[in-house]
């Protein structure tokens, strides 16, 4: 399973016999790099998403955030830089993608803000796979939440961590040109578990 927190999330669900592979987000709650993380920035995001459900409501349709930034300017910074490279180009580009056109739902994800996820993972017995690329922008939300979920656990023998070497975040959705995922580790990892 893969698509972020909700991924360990939905893995804490789970019987010991199941396994998980995550890539884990929290850019809802706090932001890109934890930028939003304070109660006057969570507030002040909270109002402005408020003010543009009510707008919403009133115009009787939704406003998306916008897509990938096209075109990238040279200063853009490099997470920005690999989406478009992904969304913007033949490699994921698509007439319904939500990243390659448009965008997300302003207000979509609204009820993260209260919700923190992952607040039990350390108490997930089934085995768990994050996987993220050592050059993705979120990375370190992956092992932020790996070191939380085996904090204390009682089951810390069935999970892992793997960074891949040298990808990006996108690189991991369809391999790119350097053949990033690691199909034999997964192959292995769900072997192992999945019994």
């Amino acid at each position: 399973m893969a698509g972020g927190g909700l991924s360990v999330e939905h893995s804490g669900l789970g019987h010991p016999s199941q396994s998980h592979c995550a890539l884990h987000h929290r850019i809802n709650a706090k932001g890109y790099f934890d930028a939003e993380d304070g109660e006057e920035a969570r507030y002040n995001k909270k109002v402005a998403l408020n003010a543009q459900r009510l707008e919403d409501y009133k115009n009787g349709s939704y406003a998306l955030g916008d897509g990938v930034v096209d075109p990238v300017t040279e200063d853009a910074p490099f997470f920005v830089k690999d989406y478009h490279d992904y969304y913007k180009t033949s490699r994921g580009y698509h007439p319904r993608s939500l990243n390659s056109n448009g965008g997300w739902n302003v207000i979509g994800c609204m009820s993260f803000m209260n919700q923190p996820i992952l607040q039990y993972s350390s108490e997930i017995r089934s085995a768990v796979l994050v996987m993220h690329g050592e050059k993705a922008h979120s990375c370190y939300m992956g092992r932020d939440a790996y070191a939380n979920m085996i904090k204390g656990n009682p089951c810390p023998e069935n999970k892992e961590l793997l960074i891949i070497p040298g990808a990006v975040h996108t690189d991991l959705y369809d391999g790119d040109r350097k053949s990033a995922i690691p199909f034999d580790k997964l192959e292995s990892f769900f072997r192992s578990y999945l019994k």
